[in-house]
């Protein structure tokens, strides 16, 4: 049974391994580090002393989804508002060993949950490289839908240029899940 706690520090060095390659890692981790691979310490000292970059304080949440056989998977929440009402996930993966078989979908599950249920969100969003469409059919299957952006949203990555699909899960949506 997957279940999803806190993040710890001891968590990085099982995450860090899940990326074997640059294009792997800046799919996880877009820009938000200098270079590629990183290290423990890096990640803990932008997740605990840096706040995950967000310049809010109370308003970074990495969480570590285990079960008995361990750590499997990891992502953070954000709140996107001063209101609180609209969350945003991001930095999700999972073991490389154990993706395509439904742990993605579950962790995702268990975090829409946690923000509509405990955190009372209103929205939950997330983004998407256009290249990773593993990572797109899984947030579909959690159950995001694609939002239709008024223009296309594009970073430099790796020397190219990567588009964004943008995702979110309205309340209604998720309530209306529930009920089926």
């Amino acid at each position: 049974m997957l279940r999803l706690r806190p993040y710890k520090n001891t968590d990085a060095q099982t995450i860090i391994t899940w990326c074997k390659d640059e294009v792997a890692f800046r799919k996880w981790t877009s820009d938000r580090y200098e270079h590629f691979p990183i290290t423990a310490e890096e990640m803990n000292r932008k997740y605990i002393d840096c706040n995950g970059d967000c310049e809010e304080p109370d308003n970074f949440y990495p969480v570590t989804a285990f079960d008995e056989s361990g750590v499997i998977g990891h992502m953070i929440m954000r709140y996107r508002n001063p209101e609180k009402t609209k969350i945003r996930f991001g930095f999700v993966i999972v073991d490389d060993a154990k993706r395509g078989m439904g742990y993605g979908k579950e962790m995702l599950q268990l975090a829409l949950k946690y923000a509509f249920e405990l955190l009372k969100a209103e929205r939950v969003s997330l983004g998407v490289f256009e290249n990773n469409m593993p990572a797109y059919y899984c947030y579909k299957a959690a159950g995001f839908k694609d939002v239709v952006l008024d223009k296309p949203i594009i970073i430099p990555i790796c020397g190219e240029q990567w588009g964004i699909k943008e995702l979110a899960m309205e309340r209604k949506d998720y309530e209306a899940a529930k009920l089926k």
